[in-house]
């Protein structure tokens, strides 16, 4: 064997060890015979889940969405005994998103890669775990990280999405599988992180990879026996044909408001989180997203307003029908996706309770929408905002400000793709009359590639990131650092007005939950669990997780005790890529942690540092190192960070020993020597050269961390 293969060799087992985690026991779960059983999960039940406090039976605690807990027992006066009743710790150090659900003393949740967790939900003990064995060069797919948001549960059955496009079903006694569905066409880049949600005997899901030149759409299978019942597609085909399904008579309309070879890359339109189901006017309302690529003018010449895209679409319950729509961006050209939690509440509306819908999406508005016709009663930035200059009164369409559009120079907009909201769900609590909101400000500047060069199964987005680019010192990084915004605003939706705000230390923050004991629970980037006063937003308590929160708590109680539980480990779209993400460095494994009153368990997180600087004896040519600048900033950064400056999640490449060895960076990025975790072949669409010129980027980015002291 060559000395040059023995060197990589050693270079990627240096690596591999480097970048390993601690692995908890899954060997012993408890026995079958000893689990608790678990009561059936009816349509009744769930249409009544709000009589069931001590259970969260669906995804937003009940079919309404408004993730509000009836339970009183922890409140203004008793939180401050809170304490961590029992914790266990996961696996995986990727991103944590899911909402646990719990039924009749059981609590399921699910991780990254898609696995799955049954618990004793009062004391903790593992009953058993389910691991589809996603492979791991699907995590390519994932734009926002190998996250997975949840389950549903019904028919004595576990249902959930897996990254790679599959909905399995899970005996929720044993965890052993019933049966397991592909929703998707897995030769093209969709991927599932979305929660099911369970309507009338049917399983919903949707899916994700609009960036990578997909086309959305939602459909429904029998929760018995795994058979497509029905199917809405969310954007049209240039072709026109029928596909068969729900979509059909309604496709013709939203062809109409495209242009130009708009299906090229898909058109986008995924339906990769909110899925609400509407008992009032027995309908379904579905969160659809961004167009692709992003940019309108590549995407539509500039023309139409891109139907389905950005846009809550209501769908009849039973065949999937069109019934209304309402589009929060028309032509959308900022990753403005309308998918963000959708609550559904009665309010006066001129005088008269209205059954209306209320969401706040990625670009800053908080809308209320009569849910029998998708009228648009109000709207209201909850953030700043540069890209609208206000409403058409009679049609509720935005008036877009011009310059905002980036087709001439480039422009700084805020809010941004990541959103002055994003898929952390929001609350609403009927005591306190407002709705809680995870919101940010994350100021973004979009400008055009110049020559458009799609990458068929890549990322394409048709906007330049390279102008976003983050500086090596540590004072101009410390002056960005305060632009990027995060705070908890409770929300009058009536009134259309801030109650309160809590500012955070940064964006990001975790999703929401209200309860009847006056407290609004939040975690947050820098890895706090906190308790507020609902009416004044006062800390009354707060918890030291140790690692960032960005999954939702919800509240439950076994024999009459009430819990609090939430997922903690940080990752997603900002977790993943951000410079500014705190706690920075090798993460550890996620948590799911529960909280009780007078709780007294032991807790400690071990962190490893980082690693320095790898710096290489070579030298590259201005050229090379600018063509692998441009290379990694539209290729790499939206995993490694943009510079390079990794977030800890995913490996700091100045930190690589890879880096040092050509034949090891090379047997990485063109063999796919790592693609079981994710790091797949750029052979398709890297040259060699191409990829030693990244090298060289990455080289000169270690030089400059050493320079800066890191």
């Amino acid at each position: 064997m060559k000395k040059s293969a023995l060197r990589w060799q050693a270079t990627l087992c240096a690596v591999l060890l480097a970048t390993a985690c601690r692995k908890p026991d899954y060997s012993n779960p408890a026995p079958a015979q000893q689990q608790e059983s678990v009561t059936g999960v009816t349509d009744a039940r769930l249409a009544a889940a709000a009589k069931e406090p001590q259970n969260w039976l669906t995804y937003g605690g009940t079919q309404d969405e408004q993730r509000f807990s009836p339970l009183t027992a922890i409140n203004t006066g008793t939180v401050k005994q809170l304490g961590l009743s029992w914790d266990h710790e996961f696996d995986v150090n990727r991103g944590m998103e899911a909402t646990p659900l719990v039924a009749d003393g059981i609590l399921y949740t699910t991780t990254a890669w898609s696995k799955v967790h049954a618990f004793n939900a009062a004391t903790g003990q593992l009953l058993w775990s389910y691991d589809p064995k996603v492979p791991g060069k699907s995590g390519f797919n994932a734009c926002c990280d190998v996250v997975n948001r949840g389950a549903a549960i019904y028919d004595g059955k576990i249902f959930f999405g897996t990254l790679d496009g599959r909905l399995i079903a899970l005996d929720a006694k044993t965890g052993q599988p019933v049966w397991s569905i592909v929703t998707v066409d897995q030769s093209k880049p969709y991927t599932i992180t979305g929660a099911p949600r369970i309507v009338k005997g049917r399983v919903l899901i949707g899916n994700g990879g609009a960036e990578y030149g997909v086309r959305g759409y939602v459909s429904a299978y029998d929760a018995k026996t795994g058979a497509l019942d029905w199917r809405f597609y969310t954007v049209p085909t240039k072709s026109g044909g029928p596909d068969g399904a729900a979509s059909d008579p309604i496709m013709a309309k939203a062809k109409a408001t495209w242009a130009g070879d708009f299906d090229k890359f898909g058109g986008g339109g995924t339906v990769w989180d909110s899925i609400v189901y509407d008992r009032t006017y027995n309908q379904i309302l579905i969160g659809v997203g961004n167009g692709s690529p992003w940019n309108y003018q590549l995407r539509s010449q500039s023309k139409g307003d891109n139907l389905f895209i950005s846009s809550v679409v209501a769908l009849d319950a039973d065949t999937g029908a069109y019934k209304w729509h309402y589009q929060g961006t028309p032509g959308d050209s900022w990753d403005f996706t309308q998918t963000n939690s959708i609550i559904l509440a009665t309010l006066p509306v001129a005088g008269k309770p209205t059954p209306v819908m209320m969401q706040a999406p990625k670009n800053g508005f908080f809308y209320v929408i009569d849910r029998k016709d998708g009228r648009l009663v109000s709207a209201k930035n909850f953030v700043k905002q540069n890209w609208n200059s206000g409403f058409d009164a009679k049609t509720g369409r935005p008036v877009f400000v011009p310059a905002a559009r980036y087709q001439g120079t480039p422009f700084v907009v805020t809010p941004s793709g990541l959103g002055a909201h994003n898929w952390q769900p929001m609350a609403f609590s009927p005591q306190t009359g407002l709705a809680y909101i995870p919101a940010q400000e994350v100021p973004f500047a979009y400008g055009n590639t110049g020559p458009f060069v799609p990458r068929a199964g890549g990322w394409n987005t048709g906007t330049d990131f390279g102008i976003n680019a983050i500086p090596d010192e540590k004072a101009k990084l410390a002056a960005i650092r305060p632009l990027l915004k995060g705070h908890l605003a409770a929300w009058d939706p009536v009134k259309q007005k801030e109650a309160w705000r809590v500012e955070f230390d940064g964006p990001w923050n975790g999703g929401v939950l209200a309860t009847a004991g006056a407290l609004v629970f939040e975690g947050s980037a820098d890895g706090k669990l906190s308790a507020f006063d609902a009416k004044t937003g006062r800390t009354l308590w707060s918890f030291d997780a140790k690692m960032g929160i960005m999954a939702p708590p919800i509240s439950y109680a076994v024999d009459g005790k009430q819990y609090i539980a939430v997922m903690a480990g940080y990752g997603g779209a900002y977790g993943v890529s951000s410079a500014f993400s705190p706690n920075t460095g090798p993460r550890p494994n996620g948590r799911l942690l529960v909280f009780a009153i007078d709780g007294k368990a032991p807790y400690t997180v071990q962190r490893n540092p980082s690693g320095p600087p790898v710096i290489v004896a070579q030298n590259w040519t201005p050229a090379q190192v600018e063509h692998g600048r441009q290379i990694f900033e539209t290729t790499c950064a939206m995993c490694h960070g943009a510079g390079a400056h990794s977030s800890g999640v995913l490996p700091d490449l100045r930190r690589s020993g890879a880096l040092a060895d050509a034949d090891a960076w090379k047997e990485i990025l063109i063999n796919g020597a790592l693609q079981d975790q994710g790091m797949v072949s750029f052979k398709k669409w890297l040259s060699p050269a191409d990829v030693e010129d990244v090298r060289g980027y990455v080289a000169m980015r270690a030089k400059a961390l050493k320079k800066n002291g890191g």
